[in-house]
């Protein structure tokens, strides 16, 4: 039978201190003090003397009761329940699609009052999933996901691609995302087959083109980015990164009418364009797999790129993708129309 769990006492403090000190096993106190051994274990890191390898039972004492006093602030901000005065001023950017991360962050730089942490805001919807045994709360995260942790994607198979370019050949300012005008591109597939969107995601300010394609075939793909970056300053058109799907097949015609490079991940490697996999993963909240394309319309499909393209992001300083992009072309703009002096 699972043993009754309870919490631990000032005096079962001051016997794990005493018996701790004598140099006895974790295990064999946990047995005197009449609990399980990863308690003890807990407790000793929790009360260890800062610079000294010793369990000191009043240092416990004092960390217990700062977690307790983080906890009641989390629950004194969102409460137990949706009436909270806090929650109106959270849910309105939830159901925007933005993420806790990104509204704890923008109401940060917005200086508002009160502030509130990312952390609490999970707590507090994982807390309604428990509490009413329900998962329509969990629509309120990006990925729904009725509970945290990730799932590690084990697809992905290679195709012969003829002028491929390995990823390892990218250069080291695509790889560190701090120089502009390297972009990644994949399919978001549907369950109704061939049910297509194409998207392409700049690595820099993470701001994304999506649009649907008649089908995966590979010269309607090349003609739709070469749609997209023909526009664009050479500066903003530096490369292309694309997994080894047989959709890609004409990449080349990228560097044949616009100069820019292509580069392939390696086999079942797709962390490797991880900007856009991020990306269609957020995507998904607005375009579920089970969508029928034949029921929305283009506009839609827009409007969930500009939502995207308009959503905080911690890794911008939370700006949006829309506004860091936007900077970029500002700034290449004035390079061309001041340029520096040959004297």
């Amino acid at each position: 039978m699972r043993p009754h769990y309870r919490q631990l006492t000032d005096d079962d403090r001051l016997v794990i201190e005493s018996l701790l000190a004598d140099g006895l096993s974790l295990r064999a106190v946990a047995a005197r003090v009449g609990v399980h051994a990863s308690t003890v274990c807990r407790e000793r890191q929790r009360g260890l003397l800062p610079g000294f390898d010793r369990y000191l039972s009043v240092i416990g004492q004092r960390s217990r009761q700062a977690g307790r006093s983080r906890a009641g602030l989390a629950r004194r901000k969102l409460g137990t329940d949706a009436r909270s005065s806090y929650w109106p001023l959270v849910l309105p950017y939830l159901r925007q699609g933005w993420s806790p991360q990104q509204i704890a962050g923008r109401l940060r730089d917005m200086s508002a009052s009160p502030s509130i942490s990312h952390e609490t805001i999970y707590r507090f919807i994982y807390a309604q999933i428990r509490r009413t045994k329900s998962y329509d709360w969990r629509h309120y995260l990006p990925r729904a996901k009725s509970k945290r942790g990730y799932r590690p994607n084990k697809r992905g198979f290679a195709q012969p691609m003829q002028c491929r370019v390995s990823i390892d050949k990218r250069p080291e300012s695509a790889n560190n995302r701090q120089t502009p005008g390297h972009w990644e591109s994949d399919l978001i597939a549907f369950a109704t087959y061939g049910q297509i969107i194409l998207a392409a995601h700049e690595r820099s300010s993470r701001f994304m083109f999506i649009t649907r394609q008649p089908s995966k075939a590979a010269d309607p793909t090349a003609k739709q980015l070469i749609a997209w970056l023909k526009p664009l300053p050479n500066q903003l058109r530096r490369s292309v990164t694309f997994d080894n799907g047989t959709e890609f097949a004409q990449h080349h015609q990228l560097h044949t009418q616009l100069k820019t490079k292509t580069y392939f991940c390696d086999t079942r490697s797709p962390w490797q364009k991880g900007g856009v996999e991020n990306a269609i993963g957020r995507l998904r909240r607005f375009l579920p797999r089970k969508t029928n394309l034949d029921d929305i319309s283009p506009d839609i499909i827009s409007a969930c790129a500009t939502a995207y393209n308009n959503t905080p992001r911690k890794c911008l300083d939370f700006l949006t993708p829309a506004e860091a992009f936007h900077n970029q072309l500002l700034h290449f703009k004035c390079e061309s129309t001041f340029p520096p002096s040959r004297e």
